[in-house]
């Protein structure tokens, strides 16, 4: 063969080997005039790059990257990402070395918040802040601004506030789903009546072992005292340790502190403390335990080939209140936010800003956007277009994370921690005696 036609060749091959491995995921690939006419407004910055660091890794990390491939195609940004699973950590390590990202995708709003009071992060464009404007809540935008300045948008929603559980154990058991906090409780006795331990748990996260537990709490006082004492606790406009706030821990203890209500598939109660809050729910697949509280996320530490939806392997229901003539709901949320100010940075805000990048987000896998102009239809799954609908119901109480909005020392350190000592056997009063000495104090006092 000559060599003129085996350089032929071997360009065919590695054009055909590209093709069936898929386009790799950055700017060098040609600009396409149709497909990219979405992206116009966001402008050509052919040459730069924007940096993003998050906690997300593995698969959502590359649904990330996948669903702004055409925007940096388009663009012409590099968009270099980054997951890193000690980010709470390590961003502000970052920030003290001279290397912080261009963008940062923020848990917790409190984290967030510590970066803007002291000037790392910038105040949103005005064009994002608007399209944030339209697009959320006045709520979901408070936990972006600081003294009055917005400086991040709400990139992803979960709702906390779900019961997974198998609808054919309930079917075959006649079982109905509760409505109330009264229901959930004779449910709860009476599957324990079978002989089938009815809640399964765990609070093993590494090092943020414990909010599944804080999770729990939460949930409850929000239903049992309602969202104006909620909002107090959190603020610390209430002690940590008010008699409502111990009234809670009482009331999730139990069920979670006692042997015939939990730990189905693992063993007595206290094991909810060494069992990874990802493989916390498969007993609910054997039957080995009936109910188990987590958020709208979870969906995505079913085993694979789990299929979700009320005549499916599992589904879910809201966590029940008092009243339910109300909607409380507890969740949390991701947030955008920017170290840098350049044109490239500010264009990839503005889509990242969009009920565009979160409908493409949505139809690559399990994704929740509290979005106003998201559409429902688009969801992966049911549980999470039943989360959209929820956020997107004026009835709903929508209430963040308590523990993501108190100061990270406490937030993420004594009441994580707490919650530990308590599900290990420490009494309630103790441990929210314990939390409240180590809130912060006001300087000068």
């Amino acid at each position: 063969m000559r060599s003129g036609a085996r350089v032929a060749l071997a360009v065919v091959i590695l054009a055909a080997l590209v093709s069936a491995c898929g386009a790799p995921r950055d700017a060098s690939r040609p600009r396409d005039a149709a497909s990219c006419r979405p992206y116009d407004r966001y402008g050509s910055h052919p040459g730069t790059r924007v940096t993003v660091y998050a906690s997300n890794r593995d698969r959502e990390a590359d649904l990330f990257e996948e669903t702004w491939a055409d925007f940096a195609r388009c663009t012409g940004i590099d968009v270099a990402y980054e997951g890193d699973g000690e980010f709470e950590a390590r961003i502000q390590i970052r920030v003290d070395g001279g290397s912080a990202p261009d963008v940062a995708f923020f848990p917790q709003p409190g984290l967030l918040e510590r970066f803007a009071r002291r000037g790392h992060l910038k105040p949103l464009p005005p064009a994002v802040a608007s399209l944030a404007r339209q697009g959320w809540s006045a709520d979901w935008n408070g936990y972006a601004t600081v003294d009055g300045t917005l400086y991040g948008t709400p990139l992803v929603a979960n709702v906390k506030s779900f019961v997974w559980y198998s609808p054919a154990f309930f079917r075959e058991r006649g079982l109905t789903v509760p409505r109330t906090w009264d229901e959930l409780m004779a449910l709860t006795e009476r599957i324990a009546a079978s002989g089938v331990t009815p809640w399964c748990a765990g609070a093993e996260s590494g090092e943020a072992t414990g909010w599944p537990l804080t999770d729990w709490i939460e949930d409850v006082l929000l239903r049992r005292a309602g969202p104006d004492v909620y909002d107090q606790w959190v603020a610390h406009d209430i002690p940590f340790n008010d008699p409502r706030v111990i009234e809670a821990f009482d009331t999730v203890g139990s069920v979670l502190k006692d042997d015939r209500y939990a730990n189905g598939g693992f063993g007595p109660a206290r094991s909810i403390s060494s069992i990874a809050y990802q493989d916390a729910g498969a007993p609910v697949l054997t039957g080995e335990c009936a109910m188990h509280r987590q958020a709208s996320f979870y969906a995505e530490h079913w085993p694979d080939g789990t299929e979700i939806g009320p005549d499916k392997d599992v589904y879910a229901f809201l966590l029940p209140g008092t009243d339910r003539t109300r909607l409380p709901v507890l969740g949390g949320g991701v947030f955008a936010a920017a170290f840098s100010d350049r044109p490239e940075v500010r264009a990839f805000q503005e889509y990242l800003a969009t009920a565009r990048f979160a409908d493409s987000r949505m139809r690559k896998g399990p994704f929740v956007s509290a979005h106003k102009d998201v559409d429902p239809d688009h969801a992966a799954n049911p549980v999470d277009e039943l989360s959209i609908r929820l956020l997107q119901n004026p009835r709903t109480q929508f209430r963040f994370d308590g523990s993501d909005l108190m100061p990270a020392s406490v937030g993420s350190g004594t009441f994580w921690k707490g919650a530990l000592d308590w599900i290990g056997g420490e009494d309630s009063r103790t441990v929210a005696d314990s939390v409240e000495r180590s809130w912060p104090r006001p300087r000068g006092r």
